[in-house]
C-alpha cells in the first residue's frame, strides 16, 4: 500500500499538533477479562478521534488508545500477528533498559508501578484545553471501561501546558516538530523539507524507499504507528544549584543554561541569538525554529553536545542521514512547579511525560536516546552523554567550544530520571474494530 494517506483511519493523536495551553491525562487499564476487553476496543474506536475528522471544530480536544504488547496478547491476537511486530515492541521497555540506559536511580526496578509491568495493557491519552473540558473528554474514556467488572483503570497521570509553554527546568518546549507528507500539518522549520510518511504510519513508503515492518494482517497494522511513553522526573532543584555553583553572575547562570539546551529559556535559539536572550524571537513560531547549523561547524554559538543540537542535529556534519532519526516529540508536564528561585528539593514529583510517535522504535527513538542522548561519539567527543537529560553520575562532563581556550564543564550529575515507561502500538481506528471482533 502507498498512495494518499487514509486521514480518516489513523488516529488524530498520530500527527496533529496539541492546543495552547492545554491539559493531558494518562489512563493506564488492565483487561482481566478477554471478551470485556474486546468491547473495549469497541467502544474506543467509537471514542477516538481521526485525523480527518477531529472531535471539536478546532480540532483540540480527543482522546487516543495504545495497546502494549501485553495488551494485544490479552486480547487473543494470533500468535503469528504478534511475533510480526518488531522485537523491542515485544519485549517492553523495561528490558530495553542496558539500550536506554535506565540504569541506577533511573532502572526499572525502581519504577512507578504498574509502569513497565504486564499489568499495563492499554493506554488511553486525552487532550483539551482546559481542565474542565478535559473532564469531558475523559468521559469517553470512562464510558468505556467502567460498566466492565473486567476492565480495570490502574494508573492515571494527569499533565498540563502553561500559556508559556515551559517545563520545569523554565525552558519553552515543544517547538521543534517535522511535517508529514499528505497530512496537511506544516512542520516549524521551514527549511526542513517533509518527511515521508512511512517513517510515521505503517503502509507508507519511508526516507529509504521502503516500507517499515508493519504488523500483520494489513487490517491490523495499516494507518498504525508506535507510541514510546516515558515518565521523566526532573531534578529541578540540583538543576539550577548546578547552573548557580558554575556561574558568577545572572547573566552567566542564563548563558551556561542556553549553552547546555541549545536554546535560551524564552525559545530563542543560540543559533540566531549567540549572545543574548531575544524574548521576542523565542516568542515567534514564524522565527525561533528557522536555522541551520552550517554557518556554526565547530559549535562557537551552539556547542555540538548541547541538547537540542544533538537530539536534531539538522544539517550538521555528523556520520549518519539526520532525516532518517527524526521523530515526531510531544512532552507535557506534571507536578507542581518549584518556585523561583528555590535551589532545595521539596519532595515533589515533577518532571514531563515524553511521548514519542514513529514507526521505527529501533532507528528513530532506540536510536537518538543510545547515541545521540546518551552518548557523544557522533560529535566527536566521546564520553560526554546529554548535559541536561543524560546518565551522568557526577563526574559528566560538557565542552563549551569558545575563543581562546574552550570551557569544560565538569561535575554533571543526572538531572532527569527515568520513573518509568512502554513501548505501545497504536492500531487505526479500523484496526480497533478488528481487535474487538477477534474470535477465541
Amino acid at each position: 500500500m502507498s498512495g494518499a494517506l487514509e486521514l480518516d483511519d489513523i488516529q488524530s493523536g498520530v500527527v496533529r499538533p496539541r492546543p495552547t495551553p492545554y491539559a493531558a491525562s494518562y489512563v493506564l487499564i488492565r483487561i482481566d477479562d478477554q471478551r470485556a476487553g474486546r468491547e473495549l476496543m469497541r467502544r474506543a474506536a467509537d471514542a477516538v478521534a481521526s485525523v480527518a475528522r477531529p472531535d471539536s471544530p478546532r480540532g483540540d480536544m480527543w482522546v487516543s488508545c495504545s495497546l502494549t504488547f501485553a495488551g494485544l496478547r490479552t486480547l487473543g491476537v494470533p500468535q503469528d500477528s504478534l511475533e510480526s511486530f518488531v522485537p523491542e515492541f515485544q519485549h517492553g521497555m523495561a528490558s530495553r533498559a542496558h539500550v536506554l540506559a535506565d540504569t541506577g536511580d533511573s532502572a526499572p526496578e525502581r519504577w512507578e508501578k504498574p509502569l513497565g509491568t504486564s499489568d499495563v495493557h492499554v493506554i488511553f491519552t486525552a487532550i483539551a484545553p482546559d481542565e474542565e473540558r478535559l473532564e469531558d473528554e475523559l468521559l469517553k474514556v470512562r464510558n468505556a471501561y467502567e460498566q466492565f467488572p473486567g476492565i480495570s483503570a490502574i494508573w492515571r497521570q494527569n499533565c498540563y501546558t502553561l500559556p508559556t509553554e515551559r517545563e520545569h527546568f523554565g525552558y519553552k518546549d515543544g517547538i521543534s516538530h517535522p511535517a508529514i507528507e499528505g497530512t496537511g500539518i506544516a512542520g516549524s522549520n521551514p527549511r526542513e523539507e517533509p518527511l515521508k510518511a512511512g517513517e510515521f504510519i505503517f503502509g507508507y513508503c519511508d526516507e529509504m524507499g521502503g516500507f517499515p515492518p508493519a504488523p500483520k494482517p494489513d487490517a491490523l497494522g495499516r494507518n498504525g504507528t508506535y507510541v514510546v511513553f516515558r515518565k521523566l522526573h526532573e531534578r529541578v532543584a540540583a538543576y539550577r544549584r548546578y547552573l548557580r555553583d558554575n556561574s558568577n553572575d545572572q547573566a552567566q547562570e542564563e548563558l551556561l543554561a542556553a549553552k547546555m539546551m541549545g536554546r535560551w529559556r524564552s525559545g530563542a535559539p543560540l543559533a540566531l541569538a549567540p549572545e543574548h536572550d531575544d524574548l521576542s524571537l523565542g516568542a515567534d513560531a514564524s522565527r525561533n525554529n528557522d536555522f541551520s547549523y552550517a554557518d556554526d561547524p565547530i559549535g562557537f554559538k551552539t556547542p555540538p553536545c548541547s541538547h537540542v543540537r544533538r537530539t536534531n542535529p539538522r544539517d550538521a556534519n555528523i556520520a549518519g542521514f539526520t532525516r532518517l532519526h527524526r521523530m515526531l516529540r510531544r512532552g507535557t508536564a506534571y507536578g507542581p512547579p518549584l518556585p523561583d528561585g528555590v535551589l532545595d528539593d521539596d519532595g515533589a514529583d515533577r518532571g514531563i511525560v515524553f511521548a514519542f510517535v514513529g514507526a521505527h522504535l529501533k532507528r528513530q527513538f532506540e536510536f537518538v536516546q543510545s547515541e545521540w542522548v546518551n552518548d557523544s561519539l557522533f560529535f566527536g567527543v566521546p564520553g560526554e552523554p546529554d548535559p541536561v537529560c543524560g546518565p551522568n553520575d557526577g563526574n559528566g562532563v560538557f565542552t563549551i567550544p569558545r575563543r581562546p581556550v574552550r570551557r569544560k564543564m565538569q561535575g554533571l550529575t543526572r538531572f532527569v530520571i527515568t520513573r518509568g515507561g512502554e513501548y505501545c502500538f497504536m492500531p487505526s481506528l479500523g484496526a480497533l474494530r478488528w481487535l474487538a471482533a477477534l474470535r477465541s
